[in-house]
């Protein structure tokens, strides 16, 4: 939150010398601090409405699972080292590094506050951390001044993290200034033991023909999107934090946004990131330099790393209001697997006993891609079995805001002996709650025949099964295969 109910007015500096006034508006909230219940009519998440940096933040378990949903035991992440923010959606995938041996996802870790002096805390139950400054980039034009409810004066800030886990349980994390003013949202370790990461940045009020023109406006559009941070160093600072690659499509978009990445993948040393959100640039599928070479480098050297749409992938801007991909698993060079998840509409009253609109019943879901004289086609989506658009219950959860998968997010996949491939994803939801992002959602399972050309049918093929129903109070975010040791082959799953 900001000081006052109407905002403020602060001065932005500008490189060429002096200030800019800019207008802050603040936020504010429309409903209590209660988890919705079956009780009464009362929803914390209302408040995304009226504040749109409003979050809580929120603890971390990794559940170690057979691959048909048993759990073999449960991996608590320490609360005062890292945390997630509940509701938000995009973030906390889960990703097997190249050599198997660990996994990885990323957090919020405190750090000193913008203006102040004291070490913001890592807890559970703080507001707005996922929209708040990071230490080394600080957006005075950020309405997200301070977490702590007792002392709103008190200047916040919070790295993006990279925690990464081994096959014992064994936790590190790395800090990174990227991404502030918004969310990490994955994070995987290439062959050559560096993190590479996909998130969004830049959501303060610098207008548009500012952002070049300003200090902070330059370091935000220069820490968004793909970035590049190395295990256990000091977090690089401006103009030292490796973003790779720039876009910018159209005039009228906000630098920065057009690389607003959601999922991101390795395959055959080459990394791929997703955009699936936001009204600014493409949303597609994007390969990150040349094939077969990860980035690396100066942050001037990574900045001119080239970011292409695969050929055969949406490239326009009309896509940003009917595709959205996630999650990406290459089954073979010329089979990808993306998840879309679905447009997020909730449609009331239901239409046919479906909630989810047209365009989400189409394409949402897991869609198969494969190339076909040199493009990339995708020639059907799996959906049979995640019932998209039907409202389902969860046990002490209001049946008034009854969630229903809309599409899928983050996935796992397996390449099997038979030339199958299974697949698993977490769910997205559509709902009448203030913040879908907090809907209890699923686990899911789908097994496909790569050299299909059409949705395989019958033997348990081609259809989702829930592996794993999340509770009241509960979300999924990410799915791996679990880490490893030289000598173990895993079919469990996190």
């Amino acid at each position: 939150m900001c000081g006052g109910a109407t905002g403020l007015t602060v001065q932005v500096p500008v490189i060429a010398g002096g200030t800019i006034a800019v207008a802050v508006p603040c936020g504010f909230a429309s409903d209590n601090g209660e988890f919705p219940n079956d009780q009464d009519l009362h929803n914390v998440w209302n408040n995304s409405h009226s504040d749109g940096s409003f979050g809580i933040t929120a603890p971390i378990f990794l559940d170690n699972i057979t691959e048909d949903g048993w759990v073999l035991g449960t991996l608590p992440i320490p609360s005062d080292r890292i945390v997630t923010s509940f509701t938000s959606k995009s973030e906390l995938a889960l990703n097997r590094s190249v050599d198997g041996k660990s996994v990885t996802f990323m957090g919020y870790h405190g750090g000193v506050g913008c203006g102040g002096n004291q070490i913001s805390p890592t807890a559970p139950n703080l507001i707005d951390v996922s929209a708040s400054n990071t230490p080394g980039v600080c957006d005075p034009t950020n309405p997200v001044f301070s977490s702590l409810q007792n002392s709103p004066n008190t200047p916040t800030a919070y790295y993006r993290a990279v925690a990464e886990v081994d096959a014992d349980g064994h936790l590190s994390i790395t800090d990174g200034n990227a991404y502030s003013g918004d969310n990490g949202r994955a994070a995987i370790k290439g062959s050559n033991g560096i993190y590479y990461m996909a998130g969004n940045g830049n959501s303060g009020n610098i207008p548009k023909k500012q952002l070049t023109l300003t200090v902070p406006g330059v370091e935000l559009i220069n820490a968004v999107g793909a970035e590049l941070l190395v295990p256990g160093l000091t977090p690089p600072l401006p103009p030292n934090i490796g973003m790779i690659g720039r876009l910018e499509f159209l005039p009228g978009d906000k630098p920065g946004k057009d690389t607003n990445f959601r999922g991101i993948t390795i395959f055959n040393d080459t990394v791929y990131v997703s955009k699936g959100s936001g009204g600014n640039g493409i949303n597609s599928v994007f390969q990150e330099g040349t094939p077969g070479t990860l980035p690396t480098g100066t942050a001037a050297e990574l900045a001119t790393v080239p970011l292409t749409i695969l050929p055969g992938f949406p490239n326009t801007e009309a896509s940003t209001g009917t595709n959205y991909p996630f999650g990406m698993f290459f089954a073979n060079a010329n089979t990808l697997y993306v998840c879309d998840e679905g447009d997020g509409t909730f449609v009331s009253p239901p239409v046919n006993g479906n909630v989810a609109d047209a365009p989400s019943q189409a394409t949402a879901g897991l869609q198969k891609w494969v190339v076909q004289n040199g493009v990339w086609t995708m020639i059907y989506v799996l959906q049979n079995g995640l019932n998209i658009g039907v409202q389902y219950g969860v046990d002490h959860y209001p049946a008034s805001i009854n969630p229903a998968t809309g599409g899928c997010r983050n996935i796992a996949g397996r390449v099997n002996h038979d030339g199958t491939a299974t697949i698993w994803a977490v769910t997205s939801t559509v709902s009448g709650n203030g913040d879908n992002g907090a809907d209890p959602n699923k686990l899911v399972k789908v097994t496909d025949v790569i050299s299909a050309t059409t949705p395989p049918t019958g033997g348990g093929l081609g259809t989702f099964r829930t592996v794993r129903s999340a509770r009241a109070g509960e979300v999924f975010r990410g799915v791996a295969l679990a880490p490893k040791s030289d000598d173990e082959d895993s079919d469990r799953h996190f």
